[in-house]
């Protein structure tokens, strides 16, 4: 999937110690490198501006994707439930 401003996305917070998954929504995305075209968006990684969800306050940050690792300060999709 390729990230657009307003999806619902997971951010991984780090604050605690412990990466947390949090509720956020992509409020930019890019800029793509100049030399990228229209097909090849889809093949790499592109910072996104996001909106995080905390149960007192929220707060912005620019990051990137990590489908993989949920290492802190990226974000991912939802992962399904049934």
């Amino acid at each position: 999937m390729k990230p657009s401003v307003g999806r619902i996305v997971h951010y991984v917070s780090y604050a605690t110690g412990e990466p947390v998954c949090r509720a956020a929504i992509i409020t930019a995305v890019g800029p793509y490198p100049p030399d990228v075209s229209e097909a090849g968006k889809a093949n790499i990684a592109v910072p996104v501006d996001v909106t995080v969800f905390l149960p007192d306050t929220q707060f912005t940050d620019r990051c990137m994707q990590s489908e993989l690792g949920r290492e802190g300060g990226t974000w991912h999709w939802p992962e399904r439930t049934a």
